[in-house]
């Protein structure tokens, strides 16, 4: 996954404080849960079909560069899940649970693959055909208690880094009451997955516990696709990505975030939490109006909001891209996700395309020449408002999706070039991360009305739930749901949006969102303004 992203796991586990971290009681099994009522540890045998050495993915090479930037936490990009068992059909034995966990080893070969870090040359994943999970199982006084348990264990389990050379790349635990268990816990290593292939795991999870089968396996493999990338065919598509990010660093500030505003904080990073059923609704009705997907219009409002606030006209954003378009890699369990280069120019799409509906077809886009840094004075002749950029910026996403899969290493040259030649580091340091796998669909009937709005409004809720000391990023943005609302999380470098600017700009987000659904889009001149008030009165 791109540096600087975060997981929902990551984030429960970025708020288990440091006194409570597990004991370390070996590998491959990785940390016990302290403070369990009763556990004891079963060993599972597992069997694949072969092993094998190839150069990491473009993927892996991703989110490798991002752990060794966030170490020593980079146990905030764990990715944990929880599987409830005893919600529906038959009772789960745990002699069921552990032959669906091995079954689960030898159906991915990622989850058999651990990290190679020769002393010299490039890191590489290592293949092993077989070997021996160790699942951890919790006894829970009854079934009242046992979700409560599962929780608890996701989060002891995900707050310790992993061991990427010695330990599997996936943490087991179940939780029994009785003679049944109730729920099976899964923490990954994120070289191993991303959020979609994390999903993928519990499918087949549930298809094995219930089935005893989970279908077709995938149709190809990591050590496979590293072998493609790495190709001649593959390292030419690479390349051609990668111009897209060298026109596009070029017409946009070197970074979004440019000058500390404030002292850090201690922990330096923060992240605050708006859940919201109004932004839910606002969004699918905007999406539905313009003919843009609701990621879209979140996208663009924190690329607009991102570049009022800092005095930018050009917004650069890095969208967090899946990478699953291709249908051989549907249901490969892997890390494929990486960074995406977004970028909109608000002077020039603002205002171009107001009315509904009014879609062009996306094309290339034309690389244009050096551009100095923009400035607060850029934002004062922005015409149009926060609706008339979405057609622009709908192209614009479409054109970041196509140009994000590359090698990180070429991709970290180009920053090293470009910073050199601008004689400043040249990155935005601000990622968007949508983690939703489908945006649901808009209920049918009429678009929401104002008052129904401002009643949703009521519902929201903030908080700052977790702190980190290091996080590679300076803007993290994340989007989830919570039953019927929205939850968008921004981590931010303190030195650069405080507790309050962080606060702000996701009050600004709901308004700005909300607005533009009720009818009164804000224009871009008042973006800034927004952001000075949003949230006042509020919790």
């Amino acid at each position: 996954m791109p540096e600087g992203t975060v997981t929902a796991a990551g984030l429960g586990a970025a708020a288990v404080p440091a006194d409570t971290e597990p004991e370390k009681a070996g590998v491959p099994g990785g940390p016990v849960p302290s403070g369990a009522c009763s556990y004891t540890r079963r060993d599972v045998a597992f069997q694949g079909e072969r092993s094998g050495r190839a150069p990491l993915t473009w993927g892996q090479r991703a989110i490798w560069h991002a752990i060794r930037r966030t170490a020593p936490n980079d146990h905030y990009f764990n990715i944990g899940r929880v599987l409830p068992l005893a919600d529906r059909g038959r009772p789960v034995t745990v002699p069921e649970a552990l032959r669906a966990l091995a079954h689960l080893m030898e159906r991915h070969e990622s989850l058999r693959t651990r990290l190679l870090l020769p002393q010299d040359g490039e890191p590489a994943q290592s293949l092993t055909d077989a070997g021996t999970l160790t699942v951890t199982i919790t006894r829970a006084a009854g079934l009242p208690e046992a979700a409560a348990e599962a929780d608890a264990l996701l989060g002891r389990l995900s707050s310790t880094r992993f061991d990427y050379p010695a330990e599997w790349p996936v943490r087991a635990a179940l939780v029994t009451a009785g003679d049944r268990v109730t729920h099976a816990v899964l923490v990954l290593c994120h070289l191993a997955a991303d959020g979609h292939a994390a999903e993928i795991l519990v499918r087949d999870l549930r298809l094995l516990v219930r089935r005893g089968s989970a279908g077709r396996p995938p149709a190809t493999t990591p050590l496979d696709l590293a072998r493609d990338q790495h190709a001649a065919a593959g390292r030419r598509r690479g390349a051609a990505a990668l111009a897209h990010w060298d026109a596009g660093y070029r017409a946009a500030p070197p970074t979004m975030f440019p000058d500390p505003r404030a002292e850090p904080r201690t922990p330096r990073f923060w992240t605050g939490r708006l859940v919201s059923p109004a932004l839910a609704r606002a969004v699918g009705t905007v999406a539905a109006a313009h003919r843009v997907s609701g990621s879209t219009v979140l996208l663009t409002a924190s690329a607009a909001l991102v570049a009022a606030g800092e005095g930018h006209r050009t917004a650069a954003v890095l969208p967090i891209v899946g990478n699953r378009t291709a249908g051989a890699l549907r249901d490969l369990v892997s890390t494929l996700s990486q960074d995406g280069l977004f970028i909109l120019d608000l002077a020039e799409t603002a205002g171009l395309a107001e009315s509904p509906g009014a879609r062009e077809p996306s094309g290339p886009a034309e690389p244009p020449g050096p551009r100095e840094p923009s400035g607060p004075a850029e934002t004062a002749g922005l015409a149009g408002t926060f609706t008339g950029l979405l057609p622009a910026a709908y192209r614009a996403a479409l054109r970041a999706y196509r140009a994000a899969v590359y090698d990180p290493v070429e991709w970290d040259a180009l920053g090293e070039r470009l910073s050199a030649e601008y004689g400043t580091d040249v990155h935005p340091y601000c990622c968007f991360n949508d983690m939703r796998l489908v945006e649901r669909a808009l209920p049918g009937g009429p678009s929401a009305a104002a008052g129904e709005l401002a009643e949703a409004r009521r519902r929201t809720t903030f908080g700052f739930p977790a702190t980190q000391d290091r996080v590679a990023c300076r803007y993290c943005l994340h989007v989830t749901e919570e039953g019927d609302a929205l939850a968008v999380s921004l981590t931010a470098d303190t030195a650069y949006l405080p507790p309050e600017a962080i606060r702000a700009h996701l009050y600004a987000m709901e308004e700005l969102i909300v607005a533009s659904a009720a009818g009164a889009p804000p224009p871009l001149t008042e973006l800034r303004t927004l952001l000075e008030t949003a949230g006042g009165g509020r919790p």
